[in-house]
C-alpha cells in the first residue's frame, strides 16, 4: 500500500555524528531524498545547480519566503539559505521520505511549518563532552580555532535536545544507526501515514459479507 512520505530532522553539536548516520540511512535506502538548500550565495567551482544548493538571486529567494515556499530559512554572514517546499511536498506524494541535516532553529521552523504535521525530528547526543571534542579533532579537518568555536556552540544546541521526538545517544555509530533505522521504520507504519488502508480494511470487510 502506498504510504505518505515524512520530513525526518536530524540535528546534533558538530561531530556528534548526524551527518555519518545520514549518509548510512540514504546508503540502506536509495529512495531517501536528502534536502536540497536554497542560497543566496555565488556557486562555488565545482557546485552544480540543484546538486548541491538551488542557487537563487536574493530577490527571488525573499520572494519565495513571502509566498511561503520556505520551510525555514536563515542569513548567514550576509547571505540566505533555506529548505524549498515544493520538492519535499513532491516527494511526500510519491512516498518517499526526505531527509534535514539541520540545527536547531530550522528544525523549529519546519516543525511550525504546514507540513509540521508529518515531521518526525531526532537529536543526536555525544557520550560525552570529551569525546565529542576528541571526534572533533580525529576528523583533522580544522583548526584549533574553529574546534574551540564547534564546541561552544556545542553547549547551546545540546540545550534544545527535549524539542526532539527522539534523543539517539551515539555511543557506537553501528548502534546509533540501528536505533535510527527502528525509529524511521515504526515511523513508517503509523496509521495516519498509510492513506490506502482504510480501503483495505473496507475490503476485508467485504469478504466476511460474501463468505
Amino acid at each position: 500500500m502506498k504510504r505518505k512520505g515524512l520530513l525526518l530532522i536530524l540535528s546534533s553539536p558538530s561531530g556528534a555524528g548526524k551527518s555519518t548516520l545520514a549518509r548510512r540511512l540514504m546508503d540502506w535506502d536509495p529512495s531517501l531524498r536528502f534536502s536540497v538548500s536554497a542560497t543566496t550565495r555565488a556557486p562555488r567551482p565545482g557546485e552544480v545547480e540543484g546538486r548541491e544548493y538551488y542557487f537563487k538571486e536574493r530577490a527571488a529567494f525573499e520572494a519565495m519566503v513571502s509566498a511561503g515556499e520556505m520551510l525555514e530559512h536563515a542569513e548567514v554572514f550576509g547571505n540566505f539559505y533555506g529548505s524549498p517546499k515544493g520538492p519535499v511536498e513532491a516527494a511526500m506524494a510519491e512516498g518517499r521520505d526526505t531527509i534535514f541535516d539541520i540545527d536547531w532553529q530550522g528544525g523549529q521552523q519546519i516543525r511550525s511549518s504546514s507540513l509540521g504535521r508529518d515531521v518526525v525530528s531526532i537529536f543526536v547526543l555525544p557520550p560525552s563532552i570529551a569525546e565529542l571534542d576528541r571526534r572533533l579533532r580525529a576528523r583533522a579537518q580544522d583548526s584549533e580555532e574553529v574546534i574551540a568555536g564547534r564546541m561552544a556552540k556545542s553547549r547551546d544546541e545540546i540545550s534544545h535536545w527535549a524539542e526532539y521526538d527522539y534523543v539517539i545517544v551515539n555511543h557506537d555509530i553501528d548502534q546509533a544507526f540501528a536505533e535510527l533505522l527502528t525509529i524511521l521504520q515504526a515511523e513508517r507504519m503509523r496509521r495516519d501515514r498509510q492513506p490506502e488502508l482504510a480501503g483495505f480494511v473496507r475490503s476485508l470487510n467485504r469478504e466476511f459479507e460474501t463468505r
